[in-house]
């Protein structure tokens, strides 16, 4: 089994879909394996990049009158069925003098990410940038007047690192026709639960979202590189989808998400807070993942994972062949959290030593490492659960293999499974001293040294012929 499974996505790239018959074709149905592999080329260096939620929803941060409201902070306008016109009331009382954008992206290049996607308009409806098509935007509607795309674009392209814009082009809950997700007490048609949210889907597509996407797509230089939509709903129908990729394709160097809707599958799968035990053999795809419960903020969601499991995600996403899409949520003045910011930096501190095994990677040349699915438990869909095991990871290069040790072998002794490279030399990338190494047809042997470097992840550096 891991050999087939390392074979699978070493050859991912070079595997092609069926060809779907949309009503506009997308870049992604016609071009060629070389062009997407062009294409594709600086998202899959890239490894490790940072999502950015951040809207009117960090006003009241969890909390609507008075009252805590469960689920994500972004989504407390429908969990909580707040009334439109009090919903829009709070841009009135936005203004995130805080915020920097030099701050943010230097942030970014400080935890070793690559890229940033930040949330241009949520599902609430609000446009964090300055849109000429409807007023309920950051520019128009708060004392606040500033752009926030545009000088994270201006500091992205200073600073030497790619911008990407998510927009929710089918749920929009402030505009009147959009759709909505069914709550206790919304209508059951119309998923709405104000009146004010009635209306033609058709309009709102083309006098927003549409307009809106245009103008994410031409103001802002060379960016966006990447365009993340969210939440499809039967509402997405390939015809109305197909008027959104027609606009796409003006942008032929663009990569987006398979969360458009309408049958279009985009470059990237997006599995949301989990790791798929394999990966996606034959498709690119980043996880996405929270550092606490929430996306957008809320005050009292405490529960950040420790630095090593974030690390260690990272490590484990990158061995399978994935991105990290790896979430701040500021706050209502446009502070990222100091939470978030400690574990951030301590990520990059890793990475300023064993980037190298990281960026630019492909996935392991064994697999089984990773863990195995159970012959006794199920998971939610009733399939074998996988059991994750974090003794070890590896990523690959033309000429090396890189072992991201996480259990450090109190005898000194690590086998490698067997190897279909000759291995020429053996390594601690930390501090480039060698490790002696003897490999055989079963596998590679090596002589550690009594403790790591590093107590996340040690990595040893193989090269290979």
């Amino acid at each position: 089994m891991a050999g087939t499974f390392a074979s699978a996505q070493l050859e991912g790239s070079k595997i092609e879909a069926p060809v779907v018959r949309h009503p506009v074709a997308s870049v992604q149905d016609t071009e060629t394996a070389a062009q997407r592999d062009a294409r594709m080329a600086w998202w899959r260096d890239a490894r490790f990049g940072m999502f950015i939620h951040w809207g009117l929803y960090s006003i009241p941060a969890g909390t609507w009158d008075g009252k805590q409201i469960p689920g994500i902070g972004e989504w407390i306008m429908n969990n909580a069925s707040i009334p439109v016109a009090d919903y829009k009331a709070l841009a009135g009382k936005f203004n995130p003098v805080g915020f920097s954008a030099h701050d943010i992206v230097a942030l970014a290049k400080s935890a070793g990410m690559k890229y940033i996607v930040i949330t241009a308009k949520h599902h609430d409806g609000f446009a964090m940038f300055d849109s000429k098509v409807n007023a309920f935007n950051i520019v128009a509607a708060t004392p606040f007047k500033r752009d926030p795309l545009q000088e994270l674009a201006t500091e992205a392209r200073k600073q030497g690192i790619k911008l990407g814009f998510y927009y929710s082009q089918d749920q929009d809950w402030t505009a009147p026709g959009a759709s909505a997700i069914l709550r206790a007490g919304h209508d059951p048609d119309t998923h709405h639960w104000d009146k004010a949210q009635d209306g033609d889907f058709d309009k709102y597509l083309h006098e927003k979202a549409i307009p809106q996407i245009k103008e994410l797509l031409t103001n802002y230089g060379e960016f966006p590189a990447v365009v993340w939509f969210d939440t499809p709903t039967k509402n997405m129908t390939p015809e109305r989808a197909a008027e959104i990729v027609a606009l796409l394709n003006t942008h032929p160097n663009l990569i987006w998400n398979n969360r458009l809707g309408g049958s279009y599958k985009g470059d990237t799968e997006t599995p949301e807070q989990f790791i798929p035990p394999q990966g996606y053999p034959g498709r690119d795809w980043e996880s996405c993942m929270t550092m606490n419960d929430t996306w957008g903020f809320k005050s009292y969601d405490t529960n950040f994972k420790s630095t090593e499991t974030l690390l260690r995600n990272l490590i484990d996403i990158a061995s399978k062949g994935g991105n990290y899409l790896l979430n701040i949520g500021p706050d209502s003045n446009g502070k990222v959290p100091e939470a978030e910011q400690e574990r951030l930096k301590a990520m990059g501190k890793w990475l300023a030593v064993n980037g190298e095994a990281i960026y630019g990677t492909s996935p392991t040349l064994f697999g089984a490492e990773a863990g195995s699915f159970s012959t006794t438990e199920k998971d939610k869909a009733g399939k074998p659960k996988f059991v994750p095991s974090w003794e070890w990871r590896s990523t690959t290069k033309a000429d090396k293999v890189y072992l991201e040790i996480f259990a450090w072998p109190e005898s000194g002794k690590f086998h490698v499974p067997a190897l279909a490279r000759k291995v020429s030399g053996a390594y601690l990338l930390g501090d480039k001293k060698p490790v002696k190494f003897t490999q055989t047809d079963g596998g590679v042997d090596l002589v550690l040294p009594a403790k790591g470097l590093d107590a996340v992840a040690t990595v040893v550096v193989l090269e290979t012929k």
